[in-house]
């Protein structure tokens, strides 16, 4: 059985930051759906996650941090596309950017990576504690609904090394996709964030 800990717990981020820098997978709660979480840096661990989720490898995981300076270094952002980040960050918007160097290396090379910094307040505790960004992806098997409640997060009990139980996720849905690679820019996923909010800051 995987470890289990409350999201509420005063040391869940701490723990979960522990098993994450350790090279383990974790389950987190976050204000959109359940995600998985490992440690970018860590590609054993990517590697694990796809065949949990038995998702194609050509598919890529979405960068979490805990701020956009971090993530400077793995994309460029362009000024445009900053603007938008610090109006929606944190939030339910993932923006795809042109990778560095770094970021195509952590990325198995891929030319562009989506990144997003969540809006939830065990997410951003535990992100600030690891202190370096992660890889997550939505916790269900590839091609099927998300996990937006522990009780569908527990679908993977023993599969992954710990589970925060964040109940239900307070949006229920997945975030907005920006891909802001190229202008004109494209919505690759209409999720939970209104685009005609984010329209007027194209």
């Amino acid at each position: 059985m995987s470890l289990r800990i409350s999201s509420v717990n005063k040391t869940a981020h701490k723990k979960t930051a522990e098993v994450i820098k350790n090279g383990g997978i974790a389950i987190v709660p976050t204000e959109t759906v359940y995600g998985f979480a490992v440690d970018a840096f860590n590609i054993k661990a990517q590697k694990a996650l796809y065949e949990i989720k038995d998702r194609d490898v050509r598919k890529p995981l979405i960068m979490m941090a805990y701020e956009i300076e971090t993530v400077k270094v793995f994309v460029d952002i362009s000024e445009k596309a900053l603007r938008v980040a610090r109006k929606f960050w944190p939030g339910q918007l993932t923006l795809i950017f042109p990778t560095t160097e770094i970021g195509q290396i952590l990325s198995g090379g891929r030319k562009d990576l989506g990144v997003r910094i969540p809006n939830n307040r065990f997410m951003l505790k535990l992100l600030k504690e690891i202190n370096v960004p992660v890889f997550t992806t939505s916790v269900n098997v590839s091609n099927e609904k998300s996990a937006k409640n522990i009780k569908e997060a527990l679908k993977f009990d023993g599969l992954v090394d710990i589970i925060v139980d964040g109940g239900q996720c307070k949006l229920s849905f997945e975030s907005t996709v920006i891909d802001m690679v190229k202008f004109p820019y494209i919505v690759v996923r209409k999720g939970c964030l209104d685009i005609n909010k984010i329209l007027k800051y194209l």
